[in-house]
This record gives structure tokens, sequence and C-alpha cells, in this order.
């Protein structure tokens, strides 16, 4: 009997991503299950009623939750093909550690450089450049942080590019000026098919940040600032996806 495999996920979540990913190096076929996180469905609230979060893993039936545990369920189950952990005990445990790093310390500070201003948002963006300069010291001169290939590290960051282009757009700063070497390293992962066919457009994303009228301001902020987003009508921006800032407390942080 075939195996059943679902992904319930919502397009922008950075952590829902790092599943797609996964299953792309592992090259396991799997059912996508788009959900309005507005409107959760039942088989969202019954697959995850803890957390009732994105993403959740469907496998002959039995959920997972929390995207770095889905990862590592997935590389377990199909270990016969591209593994995403490493096999030293000790390297495996780094590389844990880094990412449950990149979870409790990025993703906090990168929510302060959308979701405020001044001197918070200020305090978010420097976060967060120190946060990928010291992520940009563990990859050092490789390739990708798991040596060679894409490992668990590779996929748990990933995923938070795609937000880069509307982090920098808002924050009004750079991080290829700050962090060169992590973002020639994006450009490697994005050569890769199972990469560049799981991230959406950073123009679709930063877009999807809008959803009223009441970020009227905002936008004619941020296209004082890039002048590339001038092309982007404004109902446009009001009305795709239906979705504003407040949709980021539905993603998993793990």
């Amino acid at each position: 009997m075939a195996e059943e495999v679902k992904l319930l996920d919502f397009w922008p979540s950075m952590f829902g991503m790092r599943v797609r990913i996964a299953l792309a190096e592992k090259g396991v076929a799997y059912e996508y299950v788009e959900q309005d996180l507005k409107n959760k469905t039942p088989l969202l609230l019954e697959m995850n009623p803890i957390h009732k979060k994105v993403p959740v893993f469907v496998h002959n039936g039995k959920p997972i939750s929390e995207s770095s545990i889905i990862i590592q369920y997935i590389d377990e189950v199909w270990k016969d093909r591209a593994p995403l952990l490493p096999s030293d005990p000790y390297e495996r445990a780094q590389a844990r550690f880094w990412v449950d790093f990149i979870d409790k310390k990025l993703y906090i500070e990168t929510r302060k450089i959308y979701m405020s201003k001044g001197e918070e948002q200020e305090t978010g963006k420097k976060e967060v450049i120190a946060i990928l300069k010291q992520v940009e010291a563990v990859l050092g001169e490789k390739a990708y942080f798991g040596g060679e290939c894409l490992g668990f590290i590779d996929i748990a960051l990933i995923g938070f590019t795609s937000w880069f282009y509307s982090y920098e757009t808002i924050g009004n700063f750079s991080i290829e000026a700050e962090c060169p070497k992590i973002m020639a390293w994006v450009k490697r992962c994005l050569q890769k098919e199972s990469v560049s066919s799981s991230l959406p457009d950073p123009i679709k994303v930063i877009t999807s940040c809008f959803k009223s009228g009441k970020h009227l301001a905002l936008t004619n902020q941020i296209a004082s600032v890039r002048k590339d987003l001038v092309w982007i009508k404004m109902d446009e921006i009001f009305s795709v996806c239906g979705w504003g800032f407040d949709i980021f407390s539905h993603f998993d942080a793990a």
C-alpha cells in the first residue's frame, strides 16, 4: 500500500519551507494542503490541537509538528538517501544547537523589523546582523553548513532568506553589505532545485505584507526607499493574499 505523505502549510512560512526542501532533497512525493490561518481548517486543528500552527507533517495518518522535529523525522524515515544531519554524534549535536539558536534568536529579532518602529526596530536590525555574523562564522569557508552538501542548518536558515528583501526594505538596511558570505551562501543554495522550487519570490512575500489601506504610509515609505517597488500597484498590495503582520503568530518557531 502506498504511503500517505501530506504537508499542511502556508506558503510564506519560512518554517514550512524547511519541510518542503527536506522532502525535495529526499525525493519524497507528498500532498501539499495550503492553509488559511485566519480560518483554520478542521484538519489543521485535528492534526495540531496543541499549537494549532503550521507546518504539520502527516505520515500515514500520524501528525508531526514543529519544523525542526519534522526534518529530523524525515531524515530518519528516508535515511537511505540524501542525509540531512551529520552521522558523527558531536557534529549532529552541533547542528541541532545552531538550528535551535536560529529558531530562538533570529525569528524573534526579525519580527521586530516588520512589527515595530523607531528604537525597537533599530535594535532588531542590529541584532539580526549580529546573529547572522555569528552564523556566518560557523559557515566559514565551507560551501554549505553541511559541508559539501546541503544539511540541517542550511535547510533551517534558508527559508528566512526569502524574507531578507522584506527586512531590508522595511528596515532600510543591507544584509549583503554586512554579511557577504551569507549572501554568497544564499546564491549557492538557490542553484539547487530543491531550494529554488521551495522558496517563494521575495517580491511576492513583501507584497503580501500589506492587506489594507492602513499600511499606505508604510507602503509609500518603502516605495521611496526601494525604487524597484514603484511598479507594484497599490490595489494589488492591498488585495494580494489578504493577510497582515499578525499572521506570523501562526507559524511554528522550531
